[in-house]
């Protein structure tokens, strides 16, 4: 195991330059993401990269393992609110290629199951 240790910004860049060789090697990577406030430097330098052509999501499919029982994706307090606003709205990924599970849909969980192993 390799430990990086610096402030947040370096940090952000330097994971944000692992997702940069990742997409160069497999333009069509699965990704899985988490929300909260951990990786926000993380996504603006993924947006910031995004947007001086340096990533090219469009081919990317992405995951996100969690979301609140009871809350349609346009709330607010939802993870899919959170994502969209703070990443995937920013970059060039198609929307469809971005799955956060349902928090209104709870027996749609076996499908999401099926399309993150497919």
């Amino acid at each position: 195991m390799k430990i990086i240790i610096g402030t947040e910004q370096e940090l952000a860049q330097k994971a944000a330059q692992q997702y940069k060789a990742l997409l160069s090697e497999k333009p069509n990577a699965v990704l899985g993401y988490a929300t909260g406030s951990t990786p926000l430097g993380l996504y603006a330098e993924l947006v910031r990269l995004c947007k001086a052509g340096q990533l090219d999501y469009r081919p990317v499919t992405t995951f996100n393992l969690d979301e609140y029982v009871g809350l349609d994706g346009s709330h607010e307090q939802s993870y899919r609110y959170f994502m969209n606003t703070n990443l995937f709205s920013h970059i060039n990924i198609d929307l469809a290629n971005t799955h956060v599970p349902s928090g209104l849909d709870i027996e749609a969980a076996g499908d999401y199951d099926r399309a993150i192993a497919a």
